[in-house]
């Protein structure tokens, strides 16, 4: 197991390039087995999440060639005669629940693994279910599997609404079943994430009918067959407001190569209220810190608000901006496991219910912490930069699931950063 090594104090400057999105490339890629024919995607990281995905497509019987050097997978989806995703595959990543989709619309039946509960809470599948029985599919529970079949899959009206908003995962399952459904499938309250505009651009290249896609109103009219697609993923969103946050939290100076600032309105708003100087042109952006910072209220919300994935980047942040600031967690209430971590830190956090009291010290101490979390690891990693001595961060496989080469990106950037064997 590794641990990533921190030496803090350094302000980052420099260029950083984009990876493709990991939200958009798992869709992406279970889609891929919808057609006969082989479909060819560009830029996608090399994750671990991506490595299940390809993991699982090839238990399945696609044969996959993934050019790493490049970012790019072909998929040849002609020979899948399985239904089902395995528990020992699924329960690596939650994402895996979005075969169930494709897999009812390619073979009109699946059985894919219940997935699991996470640090940040458990995240129910009663939506995903609930739109695919609306589609006329037959559904129960067995052994810890969901059993999926359906003789025709039917158009519907459908509302994916739920307890903390839209579900990206649910409106993608019920979107890739729905392309090869009779009739018209409108989808109300659907999540409208770029991801899942995306993955409707993707599908549409592979000959599906959908119109919406990006607004909370998508429509799908089903057709008889699809046909494989060449197509590219988006930058990742994500790992840009990551790169951002870094840059404002070293009073640093770097330039973000390939972001789509128009994925990124929650997350600016904030950082330009905290006195973060965002200088946006020909698709890059470069972020400095010209005066001191301000502390910022946010609330995460689904999008286009303030993303959750990147709540804990931006509690680090105000960790070491002076004043009190109150980050309160509307998408998942539990994802504050971060918190005792950057306490050890020397930060200065307080757990009221679904929100956190945050009040701004001068200076944050290296210590040993460890990451229970993808965005949360990544926090305790910016956490590092600035903290006075060194830092260590253990159990680094779950920052391997969503950043590509992140010790790379940011040793580039000037960060005293090192991955070591434990």
């Amino acid at each position: 197991m590794d641990k990533i090594v921190l030496e803090g104090g350094t302000q980052l400057r420099g260029e950083v390039e984009l990876s493709g999105a990991k939200n958009a490339a798992l869709p992406i890629l279970s889609a891929t087995i919808l057609s006969d024919s082989t479909s060819v995607i560009h830029r996608v990281p090399n994750l671990q999440d991506i490595r299940t995905m390809v993991t699982i497509l090839e238990s399945l019987g696609a044969v996959v060639d993934w050019d790493k050097d490049q970012g790019t997978i072909q998929v040849d989806p002609k020979n899948i005669n399985k239904e089902e995703a395995p528990y020992e595959l699924v329960k690596k990543m939650r994402a895996s629940i979005c075969f169930l989709g494709p897999l009812i619309g390619r073979l009109g039946k699946a059985r894919v693994s219940m997935p699991g509960g996470c640090v940040i809470g458990p995240r129910p599948v009663d939506l995903h279910l609930k739109g695919l029985e609306c589609l006329n599919v037959k559904i129960s529970i067995e052994q810890g599997y969901i059993c999926a079949e359906t003789e025709e899959l039917r158009g519907n009206e459908i509302f994916l609404g739920g307890r903390f908003g839209s579900s990206v995962l649910a409106t993608a399952n019920v979107m890739m079943a729905a392309v090869r459904a009779k009739g018209l499938t409108i989808i109300e309250s659907a999540a409208c994430e770029p991801e899942i505009e995306n993955l409707a651009h993707f599908l549409m290249k592979m000959g599906a009918d959908i119109e919406g896609a990006g607004t909370h109103v998508i429509k799908i009219r089903g057709v008889d067959s699809l046909h494989g697609a060449e197509h590219t993923v988006i930058p990742d969103r994500i790992e840009a407001g990551t790169f951002m946050i870094a840059a404002a939290m070293t009073r640093g100076d770097v330039l973000i190569k390939g972001v789509d600032m128009a994925m990124l309105h929650g997350v600016n708003d904030k950082l330009a209220q905290a006195g973060v100087k965002l200088e946006r042109k020909d698709g890059n952006v470069r972020v400095t810190v010209p005066n001191d910072l301000s502390v910022v209220d946010v609330i995460t919300l689904p999008y286009p608000g303030f993303p959750t994935d990147l709540q804990a980047q931006m509690m680090g942040l105000m960790s070491v901006t002076n004043g009190i600031s109150v980050i309160t967690e509307k998408i998942y209430p539990e994802r504050f496991m971060h918190v005792a971590e950057l306490n050890r830190m020397a930060a200065s956090i307080s757990l009221e219910g679904q929100s956190a009291i945050v009040k701004g010290v001068k200076h944050l101490n290296g210590a040993p912490v460890m990451a229970s979390d993808l965005r949360a690891s990544a926090a305790l990693v910016l956490a590092g930069l600035v903290a006075d001595g060194s830092t260590e961060v253990h159990r680094v496989y779950h920052i391997d699931r969503g950043y590509e080469n992140i010790e790379e990106k940011l040793s580039k950037l000037g960060a005293k950063i090192q991955r070591v064997k434990e």
